[in-house]
C-alpha cells in the first residue's frame, strides 16, 4: 500500500506577522481569567525551545527530500521560526519576579536537551507527536472562540494565527518521517510512533498541568486548588485536551495520516483573516 501524503493543494505560507503583546503584561490577558491565562502562558513558554527542536528535526533530513516536500519543509521551518519569535515576545510579558518563569524554562530546557541527546530520528518522531497536539488547537479555537470575547484583539489574533498555521503544516514533519523511514517495515514504523506518542502524551499533559499550576500558585492559589482548576480547564471545560481525544486516538490507526482529518475548509476561512506576508 502506498503511503498517504499531504494533499497537493495544501500549501505552507510563512506569514511574517508581528503582534502587539504589550497588553498581556501584568494582567490576566485571556478574558480576565487567571486559570485560562496560566494555561496559555504555560503553553507559550514551551513554544520557543520546542519549535526550534521541530525546526532542527526536519532540517536534519532535508538532504533526503525533493519536490513539493522539500519546499514544504523549508516553509515549515520558516513558519516555526516566526512562531518562536512571537511567543518569545509574549513570554517576556510574564513577570519573572512574580511567576516561576525561570523554573519552568529550566525544566523545558532539560526536556529539550534530553530529546536532542537521542539523535535526529528521536527528535523527528517526537516532533510529529507534538505536532499532532498543536494541530488540535485549530479545531479547539474554532469551537471555543468565545474564550477570547474580552481578550485584546492582537492577542486573540496571535493565537488564532498560530493555530491556523499549525493546522496548515500539520503533516509536513509527518511526511518527512514517512520519507525518512520508507525502508522500514510498516509495523516498526507504527510501533515507534505509537510508543512515543503514549510517552509524550503522558509527559506533555503532566508538564503543562504542573507549569500552569505553578503560575496559579504565584497568584495565591493553594497547590491543590491550582492543580484542580488547571485539570478542569484542560479536561472538562473548555476541555483543552479532552475535547480532542478522538483526533488524538486516530494516531494509532495503521496507515494514519494527519490529513485524514480534512479541515481545509476551516483553513480557507481563517486564511482570509491574515494577509499573507512572505517571510524573508
Amino acid at each position: 500500500m502506498t503511503d498517504k501524503r499531504s494533499p497537493e493543494d495544501v500549501t505552507i505560507v510563512p506569514r511574517d506577522l508581528h503582534f502587539d503583546v504589550a497588553t498581556a503584561q501584568g494582567r490576566y490577558w485571556l478574558d480576565g481569567d487567571p486559570v485560562a491565562t496560566a494555561v496559555m502562558n504555560a503553553l507559550s513558554l514551551t513554544f520557543p525551545d520546542g519549535e526550534r527542536l521541530f525546526m532542527d528535526a526536519v532540517r536534519a533530513y532535508k538532504g533526503e527530500l525533493s519536490g513539493k516536500l522539500a519546499q514544504d519543509a523549508k516553509d515549515f521551518i520558516a513558519q516555526e521560526a516566526i512562531h518562536s519569535r512571537e511567543h518569545h515576545l509574549l513570554n517576556q510579558m510574564i513577570d519573572p519576579e512574580k511567576y516561576p518563569v525561570a523554573r519552568i524554562q529550566e525544566q523545558i530546557g532539560e526536556r529539550i536537551a534530553f530529546a536532542r541527546s537521542a539523535g535526529p530520528m528521536r527528535m523527528l518522531v517526537g516532533t510529529i507527536c507534538l505536532e499532532h497536539f498543536t494541530a488540535m488547537l485549530a479545531d479547539l479555537f474554532a469551537a471555543e472562540d468565545k474564550m477570547f470575547t474580552k481578550t485584546d484583539p492582537a492577542l486573540r489574533d496571535l493565537w488564532r494565527w498560530h493555530a491556523m498555521e499549525e493546522a496548515e503544516h500539520k503533516a509536513v514533519a509527518y511526511d518527512v518521517f514517512l520519507e525518512a523511514t520508507k525502508g522500514w517495515p510498516s509495523f516498526a514504523r507504527w510501533f515507534r510512533r505509537s510508543l512515543l506518542m503514549i510517552l509524550i502524551t503522558l509527559n506533555f499533559t503532566h508538564n503543562i498541568t504542573n507549569y500552569a499550576a505553578w503560575l496559579l500558585e504565584a497568584d495565591g492559589y493553594a497547590p491543590a486548588e491550582a492543580k484542580k482548576a488547571v485539570k478542569k480547564f484542560l479536561w472538562k471545560d473548555p476541555a483543552f485536551f479532552g475535547r480532542g481525544w478522538k483526533y488524538w486516538a486516530a494516531w494509532f490507526r495503521p496507515g494514519f495520516h494527519p490529513w485524514d482529518h480534512d479541515n481545509r475548509d476551516l483553513m480557507a476561512e481563517w486564511r482570509a483573516e491574515f494577509t499573507p506576508v512572505a517571510a524573508e
